[in-house]
């Protein structure tokens, strides 16, 4: 039963909500995130599996981790394992797949996203060897020479994600199997950024993410990854005693010099009322919106951009919070999830819980974590399509890999 007391929840009510309502009334409640309580809140979701259920139940069986995936709660349990299975359901072998139906034609083989969920969530829960498979032939495959991506409309964003990937993946797995083949090709994606900044020596320019590629911008979540993304490409040649054509200490330099230039702009742009939840995601001039779902501007802002430019790091503690309330303010969740015009939309999800989690915000990070294991996958097979409608839910677009593989992401910070 919603919680207007209505068996059908009444989806124009939760339309014109500004704050999330399931959030609300756990606050008036006094009550924390719990699981099974919001499990019943809602139908759950409805849609066809992506696999055959008994070819997905086999390799759960056989699934091991690293640790025993134990988050205190079986849904979530089974969540989190449902998406490392995925991963090479939906892979044909090492060959990258973003999802099924549409999303697995080869236009979207090359989506930078997918690689770096799957590598996060395969290290994440010591399936090491299979990370470091995946990332070396990813590497060795879709990194061009000029050091971008065998896909449409790559973001710098992306570019930064992947120098990350490699440093995550070094400090889980080590460097054995995959360093050696893929070094030369991320050393290309740096020198790609450090070339942009180069001719700039200011805010870099880029398409903020695939479907927006004709509103290229000076975005913050772009530059806040490039400066990130550059910094551990260089600690890592550090660590792994490699010598880039651009030395380390030029390429930290750059790094700093990034991060500094983007916290300014942000400082710059956003409105010095703290209160204000419009914080433009760009140096350009953009029209005010009424709301987090109102333009597509907005939306774009609220379930991608938005996540990507908290998870990078680079925000204070204060502007990072202040992210946080502006999306819980302006519309931009619903029971935790993403909210993108008239529906939900949580593929991007696992960043802006990583950036819950790095804020101290637990009870902002369950509910957001609770809200997509109940209701963005689907009841019975758990299969997490890339949009949902409202409750009662139902696929409104097909399954992708990264949505299924938030839960697994994200829930690994439960378990010690």
């Amino acid at each position: 039963m919603g919680l207007n007391g209505r068996n059908v929840v009444v989806k124009d009510e939760y339309l014109l909500a500004r704050t999330d309502p399931v959030r609300d009334m756990l606050a008036s409640r006094g009550m924390k995130p719990d699981l099974d309580f919001i499990m019943g809140l809602y139908p759950p979701t409805q849609g066809e599996a992506a696999f055959d259920q008994e070819v997905i139940s086999a390799s759960l069986e056989r699934l091991v981790t690293f640790p025993e995936v134990s988050t205190g709660h079986p849904h979530l349990d089974l969540s989190v394992k449902t998406g490392l299975v995925f991963i090479d359901a939906t892979f044909q072998g090492d060959y990258p797949k973003y999802g099924v139906k549409q999303y697995g034609k080869s236009i979207a083989d090359g989506f930078p996203p997918t690689i770096i969920a799957a590598v996060d969530a395969l290290s994440a829960w010591g399936l090491n060897a299979r990370a470091a498979q995946l990332f070396r032939y990813w590497t060795l495959n879709f990194i061009r020479e000029d050091g971008w991506i065998n896909y449409g409309g790559t973001s710098l964003a992306e570019l930064g994600q992947l120098l990350h990937t490699g440093s995550v993946l070094e400090s889980r797995a080590g460097a054995a199997g995959w360093w050696q083949d893929a070094a030369p090709a991320l050393e290309r994606i740096a020198g790609n950024l450090l070339s942009q900044w180069n001719r700039t020596k200011g805010l870099l320019n880029g398409v903020p993410e695939d479907d927006e590629r004709k509103n290229a911008g000076c975005y913050f979540h772009n530059n806040a990854w490039a400066a990130r993304g550059l910094a551990e490409w260089a600690e890592l040649c550090l660590k792994l005693k490699r010598n880039p054509s651009v030395p380390v200490e030029a390429v930290m330099q750059a790094a700093a010099e990034l991060r500094n230039v983007t916290l300014g702009a942000i400082q710059e742009h956003w409105p010095e009322d703290n209160s204000d939840w419009w914080l433009v995601p760009q140096a350009e001039p953009v029209e005010r919106a009424a709301s987090m779902t109102a333009t597509r501007l907005s939306s774009y802002t609220n379930y991608r951009y938005w996540p990507e430019l908290l998870a990078s790091g680079i925000l204070p503690r204060d502007m990072a919070n202040r992210l946080v309330e502006a999306r819980l303010s302006g519309g931009g969740q619903f029971c935790g999830m993403s909210r993108f015009s008239d529906w939900l939309d949580d593929w991007p999800l696992a960043d802006y819980l990583y950036g819950l989690w790095a804020l101290g915000r637990k009870d902002d990070f369950l509910l957001s974590l609770y809200g997509h294991v109940a209701y963005h996958q689907a009841q019975g097979h758990l299969t997490a399509y890339e949009q949902v409608a409202f409750p009662p839910g139902q696929m409104l677009w097909p399954y992708c890999l990264p949505c299924q593989l938030v839960a697994a992401r994200a829930a690994r910070l439960l378990v010690k």
